[in-house]
């Protein structure tokens, strides 16, 4: 069991797939990172200098004016400025991902379009013969007139 469990995980695939989930969360932190402190900042001036990271309904009854302090307190919040930030974050992840399936399909097709055919039969004996020729080597059938 032991050497089937170590055939499966040195598989190309799994491998592939290791790599590609660390990728994936690299580039993750890196969207989080330009949502966060790159995107928001100039769209929250935009909005009259909302910093989306404080916005938060107080479910408690108390006011806090800031996010931390109501989570210090142990006060029930609704973070709708977070959860905007990690909508944008998702869409600009999930554009990358279309982004780049879109260009893996476009290389597919390319790599898809079927070359031309070097053979063809003879319409008189049915064999096969190379598109060139002029002569059917079989049964001697004049192929230029075809």
């Amino acid at each position: 069991m032991l050497k089937e469990f170590k055939e499966f995980a040195m598989r190309g695939s799994m491998i592939d797939l290791a790599v590609g989930i660390i990728i994936g969360a690299a580039f993750g932190k890196i969207v989080t990172s330009l949502v966060n402190d790159i995107l928001m900042p100039p769209i929250g001036l935009l909005l009259g200098k909302v910093d989306f990271s404080n916005l938060f309904i107080d479910l408690s009854g108390k006011h806090y004016s800031k996010l931390a302090e109501a989570k210090e307190a142990g006060a029930a919040t609704i973070n709708y400025g977070l959860f905007f930030s990690t909508v944008i974050d998702f869409i600009i992840v999930v554009f990358v991902i279309f982004l780049l399936i879109r260009q893996i399909n476009r290389f597919k097709r390319q790599e898809e379009v079927p070359a031309a055919p070097d053979t063809r039969e003879c319409p008189y004996c049915i064999t096969v013969i190379s598109v060139k020729a002029t002569k059917c080597p079989n049964c001697t059938a004049d192929l230029q007139a075809v």
